[in-house]
């Protein structure tokens, strides 16, 4: 995946910079490498994993049989006389 960079700066505790330094020197990365791949995987893998969770049950109840018509149920629930009352309608 290709990512437009933006540049930030960020202050960082001696004992986190040094652990960072430590880490990236393991690992033959950067720092910079370590702080994005713990934003993306922080801020946002959750909301990857929702989206996919929630496309997972996509139409899921569209073979029920023991479901009313969705469209007859929407209807009937706006037959009440609560507009009536208000003097809207």
């Amino acid at each position: 995946m290709l990512y437009i960079m933006k540049r930030t700066q960020l202050y960082l505790d001696e004992d986190l910079w040094q652990a960072l330094h430590t880490k990236a020197a393991i690992e033959k990365t950067t720092v910079s490498d370590l702080v994005r791949t713990a934003a993306r995987e922080r801020y946002l893998e959750d909301s990857d994993k929702r989206r996919e969770a929630l496309m997972g049950i996509v139409g899921i109840w569209k073979d029920r049989t023991d479901l009313p018509d969705t469209e007859t149920y929407v209807r009937n629930l706006r037959k009440g006389s609560r507009l009536k009352r208000l003097g809207i309608v």
